[in-house]
């Protein structure tokens, strides 16, 4: 097995992570820095992370979070902030978010040590849906929604095609609630289109990842993910 796909196996951190933690050059394989992701090991081999050994592969854990704002997408932080992984904190499993929601985004957040469905469920390729409810600056016309929806050029790349639909309007406040569905996931991507089409956001909330939705879920609180909807994110996923 790669490393990279190794640690993560193990519920050290996502798979990606796992590539920055091996060109950092903070882990051992058999005591020797291992520097690429792709190193094979098996069973038998000692693997290390900061000096560490690392166990062989966790109990899967997967959990739903009803994010607050305020609290950064992260396991680590140098910075003391607060993170999602301290709302986890009475839970045994040592776990880690899947892709991220900005400190001041709120709402649905996966968390798991399954780092083969965390890497595929972030993956553009595979066209998660991810529901968005923002609450934007002024009132948008029907052409910005559709342009919004055909793809924006954001620093010289168009997004993907997404469903952007009007909710409601506050002609008072000069605001509106606009629903948008993406199926990839760059950085900030809500916010930048908004930006690019006049609409600064002004509140953002994630209503749905891949179909989960944490309506019933006070904010703050998470839950277990029940059998039939690991089984759907595999499904969606080819696992």
């Amino acid at each position: 097995m790669r490393l990279a796909k190794y640690l993560a196996n193990a519920g050290v951190t996502s798979r990606r992570r796992a590539e920055i933690l091996i060109a950092e050059g903070r882990v051992k394989v058999n005591g020797e820095p291992a520097l690429l992701p792709q190193t094979l090991v098996d069973t038998d081999d000692t693997v290390e992370v900061d000096g560490i050994i690392v166990g062989g592969l966790e109990e899967k854990a997967y959990y739903l979070l009803n994010k607050p704002s305020g609290y950064i997408s992260t396991a680590h932080d140098t910075h003391n902030r607060p993170k999602v992984t301290d709302l986890l904190k009475s839970t045994k499993a040592r776990v880690y978010p899947v892709g991220r929601l900005d400190a001041d985004t709120s709402g649905v957040l996966l968390l798991t040590n399954d780092g083969e469905l965390a890497f595929r469920l972030t993956h553009p390729s595979y066209g998660i849906k991810k529901v968005y409810r923002a609450w934007v600056r002024g009132l948008p016309e029907r052409g910005t929604m559709k342009k919004m929806s055909d793809g924006m050029i954001i620093e010289g790349k168009k997004t993907s095609p997404s469903w952007v639909r009007l909710v409601k309007t506050e002609y008072k406040k000069r605001s509106a609630l606009l629903e948008i569905t993406l199926t990839e996931g760059k950085k900030h991507q809500v916010k930048n289109m908004c930006s690019a089409a006049g609409h600064p956001v002004l509140k953002l909330h994630r209503e749905s990842f891949a179909g989960l939705k944490a309506d019933k879920l006070p904010e703050g609180s998470f839950r277990r993910l029940n059998n039939d909807e690991i089984s759907m994110l595999y499904r969606l996923v080819g696992l």
